[in-house]
């Protein structure tokens, strides 16, 4: 199905984000194909394939995107073709404001501690209906860097935090 995601990025300060985790989940991927904003990404998510396609930024903020599962020695075979480094990370499924309740928005942060050459970047998402919509900030929230491209996981593939 495609859809627009509309997404905020932030830098995440300390691990106080772990303790209100629902859940967490291993990722690792790759980028197949990179051109003019256009993308195509194999993902592993714990033991699930997912083949994503990923439109142009018209904004910084939202971009047309597509996904499907696929079995996962396909995933594991389509990593092997990916141009530049494998992201490694987990992402930790935050509510926002704490909780998931009938009375809560249903949002989450996806927050992602990334390993390898990526080691000590940490950082946020959240999707959210319109790039103005206001929501709750937690303390651990740090700058924003949404439409910063260096925070982009197809550009961490290729110039990994480390190197900076």
């Amino acid at each position: 199905m495609i859809h627009t995601e509309t997404e905020r990025k932030f830098l995440v300060k300390g691990t106080a984000f772990k303790d209100e985790a629902v859940a967490a989940h291993r990722i690792k991927q790759g980028y197949i194909a990179r051109d003019n904003g256009n993308s195509v990404r194999v993902r592993i998510k714990d033991t699930t394939g997912i083949l994503t396609i990923k439109g142009p930024s018209a904004d910084e903020i939202s971009r047309t995107e597509w996904e499907i599962e696929i079995p996962l020695p396909d995933a594991e075979a389509l990593l092997k073709l990916c141009h530049g480094g494998i992201i490694d990370k987990t992402r930790y499924i935050v509510p926002e404001g704490g909780t998931l309740s009938e009375t809560s928005s249903g949002r989450v942060f996806e927050v992602d501690e990334f390993y390898g050459n990526n080691e000590g970047l940490v950082m946020a998402e959240i999707e959210l209906e319109k790039a103005d919509d206001p929501f709750v900030k937690p303390e651990w929230l740090g700058e924003e860097v949404t439409g910063n491209r260096r925070y982009y996981n197809s550009y961490l593939s290729l110039h990994p935090f480390k190197t900076w």
